[in-house]
């Protein structure tokens, strides 16, 4: 994962009612959310949120309904306020943004892509595609080159001239990865863009985002729910409950590293040999190895290496990366890794 950050998120509270700010004072003395609601009639929506999302990497933040997910992205470009707390982009505390400022965020430096896919009924697929130039005051003409390019780059090849109504869900919703893309951003918010989908169509969604995240880098903050799909498009998870982060990291170190007995509930029912990888369960070592039965890429699921040792539990495999050996895989340590286990056993396994 890069160094660079690209967004910090700094002691972050969002309380909703008449007076949050009186309600600060209580949240910060150590009430409870139930209480606040119960004895102040405030919500405590976020809870001294700290959070670090790397340049040109996916960062998925999910939770259950309630958990402030969505809350937690909508303050990223101002359509909530704070009650207190730093949102810094670039390193600017986004919340010193006067009209003008925080105009050019929108338009430029960051994009929306919405679960309900919000495409205008009276635009075109291009109209729609281009909404970013057009409210520029571009015409159609100076947009359409850039807006047909990435119409063709999420499949929707010749379909500019129609309009919403005649694509399917999915269709749209590539519409609206489309349009985000002409907006040229470096900054892609996608708020559960593909929880109305039908589930081959999402999963085809899926592969198409980690296509264009392998091709752009852009950074990329993702809400979702499913944890299943956290774990494929994630590189850095965020797991929120109740408005405060449980635990964030690597979703392969969270995995074997579950913080507390929720996140071990949360992970508990994953098919873990389709979500593991081999660099979490090998033995580091550049050392040359003899005897060993093949070669594995480092990034290969524990599935695909399941498939390959046709479930013989004494094979052994130099893991790969970049033409170069980080490690040795053996086939016991990764059937170990399949099991759910009490708190720390996985932990040691990973060490």
């Amino acid at each position: 994962m890069t160094d660079e950050i690209k967004i910090s998120i700094r002691n972050l509270y969002k309380i909703f009612g008449d007076a949050p700010e009186k309600a600060l004072a209580h949240v910060h003395a150590g009430m409870s959310k139930a209480d606040l609601l119960e004895q102040e009639n405030h919500v405590l929506g976020l809870n001294d949120i700290n959070v670090d999302m790397p340049a040109g990497k996916t960062t998925v933040i999910m939770g259950l309904s309630g958990s402030g997910k969505s809350t937690l992205i909508r303050h990223l470009n101002r359509l909530i306020e704070p009650t207190a707390g730093e949102v810094l982009v670039d390193g600017d505390n986004i919340l010193t943004y006067n009209a003008r400022q925080l105009r050019d965020l929108r338009q430029h430096r960051m994009s929306m892509v919405f679960q309900k896919f919000a495409l205008l009924p009276h635009r075109t697929v291009l109209e729609n595609t281009g909404l970013a130039p057009s409210i520029e005051g571009k015409k159609t003409r100076a947009y359409a080159d850039e807006a047909t390019k990435w119409l063709d780059r999420v499949g929707l090849q010749g379909l500019g001239d129609q309009y919403p109504h005649q694509l399917s869900g999915g269709m749209q919703q590539r519409v609206g990865i489309a349009r985000a893309l002409t907006s040229n951003s470096d900054i892609m918010l996608m708020d559960e863009a593909f929880s109305a989908l039908d589930p081959l169509i999402r999963t085809d969604m899926q592969d198409l985002l980690i296509d264009l995240q392998a091709e752009l880098h852009k950074t990329i903050v993702f809400i979702t729910h499913d944890l299943d799909e956290a774990l494929k498009l994630a590189d850095h998870l965020v797991i929120l409950k109740d408005g405060f982060v449980v635990q964030q990291g690597e979703p392969q170190h969270i995995l074997l590293n579950p913080a507390d007995p929720y996140i071990e509930d949360f992970v508990g029912d994953i098919n873990r040999a389709r979500v593991l990888r081999t660099r979490s369960v090998m033995e580091k070592t550049e050392a040359p190895v003899e005897g060993l039965d093949g070669e594995v890429d480092h990034d290969d699921t524990l599935e695909s290496v399941i498939s390959m040792a046709e479930g013989d539990t004494n094979r052994h495999y130099r893991v790969m990366r970049d033409g170069r050996q980080v490690g040795v895989l053996h086939m016991r340590d990764l059937v170990r890794a399949l099991v759910p286990s009490e708190r720390g056993t996985d932990r040691a396994l990973a060490s």
